[in-house]
């Protein structure tokens, strides 16, 4: 069970060097494989985040492709990895701690519901969270901090969200429609214009190509032939502008058999003061006594899962080092689920469709903790 690594060999770390390459101040020790100084004199700076892609993934698939051919090294994600948490750690350059976003479901007192932070949403509603995002997102956009200009390539139907539009702060936003249109958006931010820039692209459909169809399926290894063939693609488009390309994940995934795929009992769910926050491989749960509610779960779920305080996996690090974001305690709840195996667990509430991902993330193992490192130079 691979732990976080924040100290030099994680997400968190990659965020910092790129931060300091870009004349900002890092919140965090440096990432020993990417020095700021490798990359710090090059006109342009590309930080790719392909949504998704493991470690284990790209060396089990990438043969002599593109990514893997200018893969430098293997890094720890964030806790819990998975895009909510990771993604406003690249926005910010805080950890799950410090930013507080600690799976796609959260419970937020400030709007006095468990919301999906990504989609701005209530869970089980299509209704807004009907809160300032300000009120609760604390952490500045790193992006208004860098002696570079800015721009942020991301998909139409999320570039304009509350969730980006508070994140990107001062940073100049342009959308794509497909996987060409990502390619083309990004030569034209990096030609742009003569200034030093960072340019921070995002790309989602490996993601929910394998929560669909699984991580190893064969939709899910013919979008990765044709990602792959974009990003050499982008490499030749980008010869000769003076530009680093560093490429890496939010998380990897893991492939979960129906079998494995726990509805929560209802003995748990009537201890529940809220539904279940976080994620299907790690979940966070409210309730109402701790002691009965541990006791019920590990007789329950048994060896599919690890039942701890919540407090616990804090004390010990997972959510990384730094000053705690003043809600993070009611956050993470009281109970943490951590599932092991390929076991994931789900509730459902109102308006929420039945449905089971067959690809999960979120979970400690090394197929969904580890990503890739790739840096190429065009």
């Amino acid at each position: 069970m691979p732990r976080p690594d924040y100290s030099g060999n994680g997400f968190v770390n990659l965020v910092a060097s790129l931060v300091q390459a870009r004349g900002g101040a890092p919140r965090h020790p440096l990432l020993a494989a990417l020095p700021p100084a490798e990359i710090g004199d090059a006109a342009n700076v590309v930080f790719a985040i392909i949504d998704g892609l493991g470690d284990g993934y790209l060396r089990a698939h990438g043969a002599r492709g593109a990514l893997a051919r200018h893969r430098r090294a293997a890094i720890s994600a964030v806790f819990p990895p998975t895009t909510a948490s990771a993604i406003t750690t690249s926005f910010t350059g805080a950890t799950p701690l410090e930013h507080g976003l600690t799976g796609w479901f959260t419970y937020f007192s400030e709007a006095a519901c468990v919301g999906a932070p990504l989609p701005y949403q209530r869970r089980g509603e299509k209704a807004a969270l009907g809160v300032a995002p300000a009120r609760l997102f604390r952490e500045r956009s790193l992006f208004d901090s860098l002696a570079a200009r800015t721009i942020v390539v991301s998909y139409r139907r999320i570039v304009d969200s509350p969730y980006n539009r508070h994140h990107c702060g001062s940073a100049e936003r342009r959308a794509y429609d497909d996987l060409a249109g990502f390619v083309e958006q990004v030569v034209a931010a990096v030609r742009s214009g003569p200034e030093r820039k960072l340019v921070y692209a995002y790309w989602p459909a490996f993601d929910s190509l394998a929560h669909q169809h699984g991580v190893g399926s064969a939709p899910v290894r013919a979008h990765f032939d044709a990602l792959d063939g974009a990003f050499g693609e982008l490499l030749a488009r980008l010869k000769g502008s003076d530009t680093v390309v560093v490429a890496t994940a939010d998380h990897g995934f893991v492939d979960c058999p129906p079998e494995d795929s726990i509805e929560l009992p209802a003995a748990l769910a009537a201890l529940l003061r809220f539904p279940l926050c976080g994620e299907r491989r790690m979940a966070f749960c409210h309730v109402r006594e701790r002691e009965a509610f541990m006791e019920q779960a590990r007789r329950l779920l048994g060896d599919r899962a690890q039942v701890r305080p919540s407090r616990e996996l804090a004390d010990d690090g997972w959510f990384g080092p730094g000053g705690a974001h003043p809600r993070f305690a009611e956050r993470i709840g009281d109970v943490a689920l951590v599932m092991t195996g390929r076991a994931t667990v789900k509730d459902w509430v109102a308006g929420e469709p039945r449905h089971l991902h067959i690809g999960n993330h979120g979970g400690t193992s090394e197929d969904e903790m580890i990503i890739p490192l790739v840096v190429a130079k065009p």
